[in-house]
């Protein structure tokens, strides 16, 4: 039996048994060390506010229940096989809240050991930042910036900044965000101009006009957000014409085109483990909820919190 988190209505949650059951060939049984709560996606999820034309695509991997309600939904844990192949091994999968948790052996990515159990949740966030790269790449000089400065934004900033040549300015109204940008020694700034690429990842209305007031000629603003089932006013008036600007999407569920033919999803997944290896991603995300009090705690989690990321800590049996 595995304890789990579920959203069992708007804005309740509550820790269920779960039954395990014989493990299943090919499978893996994992038990959980750390998970981290997706703040953009999962205060969505828990507010109730995944379109029903969604509900299909929105879909965590290994998912129960349904949308609206109840759910069990997340995809940033990081366990340790206790039954099946290569047991002992830590790994990545994307699963939601659970203290135990079976998984297709394929599903249950290794993680390298130079990258520490509270970095290895990062995962899926900088794999969405490295798809938005391979979307639409940076190139060497060119003048970028990054609004909003989440787990999403900082993992990108991490990545553009090593590219030879490339202007960064990341922006962000928050306090706690421009430190902890600052703090990984982030360019920060009230807003910036003449950019050739601008990604946004606020999930905003102030941060998507930011995004267009900081493109120049030609640029392109890629959006990151996702705002479930809100409408957001895109400022297209003004000079963004003059500019013959271009907005575009990039989503992680799907592989960049550009690489869709020679990297599957496990192969970009362990890219980013491995990049995450690095110290720059040694966010400060702060010292773990444990799981027994989630229900209390998950509300504030997703709020104005001090970490990008917050993460769940689970006792070992």
């Amino acid at each position: 039996m595995a304890r789990s988190f579920w959203i069992v209505g708007k804005e309740q949650g509550e820790l269920r048994d779960t039954k395990l059951g014989a493990l299943a060939p090919g499978h893996v049984r994992a038990r959980m060390i750390v998970s981290g709560i997706s703040r953009g996606t999962e205060r969505l999820v828990w507010q109730g506010r995944v379109p029903e034309s969604e509900h299909a695509r929105m879909r965590a991997p290994f998912q129960d229940g349904a949308f609206s309600f109840p759910v069990k939904y997340g995809y940033c844990a990081v366990g340790r096989i206790v039954e099946g192949a290569n047991a002992g091994t830590r790994v990545f999968a994307l699963h939601p809240h659970q203290d135990e948790f079976d998984v297709p052996e394929s599903m249950a990515v290794p993680i390298p050991g130079d990258v520490p159990d509270t970095a290895a949740p990062l995962a899926a966030h900088l794999e969405t930042a490295i798809n938005a790269l391979w979307d639409h790449p940076v190139r060497v000089g060119d003048r970028v910036a990054i609004i909003g400065l989440g787990a999403v934004g900082l993992c990108l900033a991490n990545l553009v900044r090593r590219i030879p040549g490339a202007d960064l300015v990341c922006v962000d109204p928050s306090p706690m965000a421009q430190a902890r940008a600052k703090a990984l020694g982030l360019r920060v700034a009230e807003g910036a101009e003449e950019r050739d690429l601008v990604f946004h990842t606020s999930a905003t209305a102030g941060g998507l006009r930011a995004a267009i007031d900081a493109a120049g000629f030609e640029a392109t603003i890629v959006e990151l957000s996702w705002y479930g089932d809100g409408s957001v006013a895109a400022p297209l008036g003004g000079a963004f014409h003059a500019k013959r600007l271009t907005l575009a999407a990039s989503q992680v569920g799907h592989v960049a085109q550009a690489r869709r033919t020679t990297r599957p999803h496990r192969a970009r997944l362990e890219l980013a483990l491995r990049l995450l290896a690095d110290p720059a991603y040694r966010l400060d995300l702060g010292a773990p909820i444990p799981f027994a009090e989630l229900p209390v705690r998950y509300a504030a989690a997703l709020g104005d919190h001090p970490s990008p990321l917050p993460l769940i800590g689970y006792e070992q049996k």
